[in-house]
């Protein structure tokens, strides 16, 4: 064969190449990754290791603050004639807001209310030191208070003072974790879970959320439980029942006519119509006004002031006329808490699989709302600081009696739309809550139980997510799955359950779709050197006796074997070919590796084994453009050599164009070299073509021979192709 150098050949050469006219074949080299690394530095040191030493010689005093402490960033850029009134009006706003959310979610928790003021309290301070974000609301928030009621009911009474400090020594628990998971850079491990699996789950928390919610307008007592089956025959037992306290000594002693029994029936029930009426009444308000507040930028302070205006009117009415048929909040500690060390440590095991949760539902909630914010006002947000800062905020606070606190995504949302431009705006929400433990605790004293209630169910009303089933049904029925399947299994079965099962589903995607990844038989786009998958593009032609396979995954362990079944299904049932002779079989195969990104050991072991399945029924294998670190493995592993140099190119296009010449260059002369084709092959051939086959069968064997046998024969046998190519 010519030797020849080696360029992009085009399309009228192919063209009369395929006609018979024998011009000689030029491609790119494929340059080998260790000259190509040797020409670009002569340091042996990685690559990312010299980045990160640069960066840090480059770092001054401030930049390393920066890093330890991220308030530095925004503090050294403070604009205080732009920027101090925005975060004035934000902090004042949702500092207002928070002070009867954390009562009501500390009531969701099973706790005092001044615990949720004592939450929103010190990790505001510690988050603005530590926090990137600039715009996040930290806090106690009602997914995390329904975790810690659910685990907490389950160990001890509420009621009890082991109660409380088991909470506090949860938020101890779940700050050492994100601190952890922050310092070892483990915020990837979330993104394992779909979003599809967090819709279900959020919304079928908020559902179990505001059914537990529904005793304070009923006005009696519902069962505890984070499933939604016990909590419903609970509600509907309560509303038959009669209360034994309730009911009158006389009744016993004088029975009454049925008729007058039927209208006094409804005194000796539990259900109560006072807090039913104020409950839906203020809940009423609160959406009306928090809708009013989505609707127009000029109103949006009524989303901010409802829950203030609901603790305001529910006070107002009890001061007024002392309904005995409302239960009010009672008497609320005043000053600032105490610092003390978390306790009954004893404990750890039982809470850890809860404070892994919630550090779960921190990584999903609060970073999510982070990021998002970060990109709406321009600045970058690494998610592990994050976690960081808001570990250190749960550790501190467990020092003054918190329990777990984590981002609010409504306060943060007001936040963000009342123009909070740094993390001052947050350090003014902790002052209005220290001014509300010093100085307003006593005006809470008379705030309705039903109040605190509204406000609850009104928050969580964001969470459920029904539009996101319907788009997810019209757009992807797999990912409707997950969020059916989680939502449901979260309302039976408990949120425990329903986090496992949703995180097991959506592991299980993962798993299949790289177990099983998608393949595509590449055709060449007419008048171009473009290949692309047939089934995309129908006009797109192959040619005869070649298949180009490109793999959308890495290649390793658990797809392996069925990208080699899929290679086998190609050879067995050839695709439709409308371009070369009519070889009858499949004779080069060529693998489009550029989507490949990684291949490790045991792939490298069964390539080499379907090198030597192919090379036993005369197939050659050809590599279309590897990636560096790929190529690299593939030359270290033998693979090169086992396969030819000379078969791997830096282009489809060059692929097919040696792989085409081989196919043409099968004439008769120099079919006098080939040795006899197995005869079960011949036989399966038609008669008018059997000779013809024969032929090409014998050149191909003659093809291994070559190649094979170079290096014994010297400089009798000339290369198919240069060995320089790589």
């Amino acid at each position: 064969m010519e030797r020849s150098s080696y360029a992009s050949r085009s399309s009228g050469e192919l063209a009369s190449a395929a006609s018979g006219g024998g011009r000689s074949v030029r491609v790119i080299p494929l340059r080998h990754p260790l000259e190509a690394a040797a020409r670009g530095s002569t340091s042996s040191s990685p690559s990312w290791w010299r980045a990160a030493v640069g960066r840090a010689r480059g770092m001054g005093p401030l930049e390393w603050a920066e890093v330890v402490l991220p308030c530095v960033a925004w503090m050294r850029r403070y604009r205080w004639k732009e920027d101090l009134q925005a975060d004035l009006t934000a902090g004042i706003t949702v500092g207002v807001m928070l002070v009867p959310q954390a009562m009501s979610y500390a009531k969701l928790a099973g706790l005092h209310p001044i615990y949720g003021l004592y939450t929103g309290f010190v990790p505001l301070f510690v988050y603005a030191i530590f926090g990137s974000s600039r715009q996040l609301a930290v806090g106690p928030v009602a997914l995390v208070s329904l975790l810690v009621s659910n685990v907490l009911g389950g160990i001890v009474n509420s009621s009890s003072e082991l109660y409380t400090e088991l909470a506090i020594l949860l938020a101890f628990m779940v700050g050492i974790l994100e601190c952890l998971m922050g310092l070892l850079r483990l915020g990837w491990l979330i993104r394992f879970i779909s979003h599809s699996v967090i819709s279900g789950f959020t919304t079928a928390s908020a559902i179990v959320i505001g059914l537990s919610q529904i005793k304070y307008f009923l006005g009696y007592s519902v069962t505890r439980s984070s499933k939604i089956i016990p909590l419903v025959e609970s509600i509907i037992a309560g509303i038959d029942q009669v209360s034994p306290k309730e009911e009158p000594s006389w009744y016993s002693i004088a029975p009454l006519p049925k008729e007058y029994l039927a209208l006094k029936i409804i005194p000796f029930l539990q259900f109560s119509w006072p807090p039913f009426v104020m409950g839906s009444t203020i809940l009423a308000i609160l959406l009306i006004m928090k809708n009013l507040g989505k609707s127009s930028k000029r109103l949006r302070f009524l989303r901010a002031s409802g829950p203030l205006t609901a603790v305001v009117v529910g006070t107002i009415f009890v001061k007024i006329f002392h309904p005995p048929a409302i239960s009010v909040v009672g008497e609320i500690p005043q000053g600032l808490p105490k610092f003390s060390m978390p306790q009954q440590f004893e404990h750890i095991m039982s809470l850890m699989p809860t404070a892994v949760l919630i550090t779960g539902v921190a990584i999903l909630e609060s970073v999510g709302i982070a990021k998002a914010l970060a990109a709406k006002n321009g600045y970058e947000l690494d998610s592990n600081k994050e976690l960081f800062g808001l570990g250190i905020a749960n550790i501190c606070g467990s020092f003054f009696s918190a329990y777990p606190a984590t981002g609010s995504f409504s306060r943060s949302a007001v936040n963000h739309e009342s123009g909070a431009k740094t993390g001052l705006s947050g350090i003014i929400m902790g002052i209005i809550i220290g001014s509300a433990l010093l100085f307003m605790t006593p005006l809470f004293t008379d705030i309705p139980q039903c109040a605190l209630a509204a406000i609850v169910i009104s928050a969580v009303t964001g969470l459920v997510d029904y539009d996101e089933a319907i788009f997810l049904w019209g757009i992807d029925k797999k990912d409707f799955f997950l969020w059916a399947i989680t939502f449901i299994t979260t309302l039976v079965f408990g949120i425990e359950i329903g986090v496992l099962v949703g995180v097991g589903f959506s592991l299980a995607f993962v798993i299949h779709e790289s177990a099983n990844p998608h393949i595509a038989v590449l055709g060449r786009l007419p008048g171009t050197t473009v290949y692309r998958n047939t089934l995309q593009y129908p006009e797109a032609y192959t040619y005869n006796g070649i298949v180009v396979v490109r793999i959308d995954a890495p290649i390793y362990f658990a797809n392996i074997s069925y990208i080699k079944d899929r290679l086998r299904e190609y050879e067995l049932n050839l695709p439709n070919s409308n371009r070369g002779p009519d070889v009858g079989r499949v004779y080069f195969v060529i693998l489009e590796m550029s989507p490949v990104t990684y291949i490790d050991s045991s792939a490298v072991q069964a390539l080499k084994d379907l090198h030597q399945e192919y090379k036993a029924r005369h197939i050659q294998i050809a590599i279309a453009n590897p990636n560096r670190q790929v190529h690299l493995l593939l030359s270290k592993s033998g693979i090169i050599d086992m396969i030819g140099a000379g078969w791997c190119f830096v282009r489809v296009h060059d692929a097919v164009q040696v792989c085409l010449q081989h196919v043409q260059s099968s004439s008769p002369s120099a079919m006098k070299l080939a040795a006899q084709a197995p005869g079960d092959l011949i036989d399966s051939i038609p008669a008018p073509k059997a000779e013809q086959h024969q032929r090409l069968h014998g050149f191909f064997k003659n093809l291994w021979k070559a190649r094979d046998g170079g290096r014994e024969a010297g400089n009798e046998v000339q290369p198919l192709l240069r060995q320089n190519l790589v």
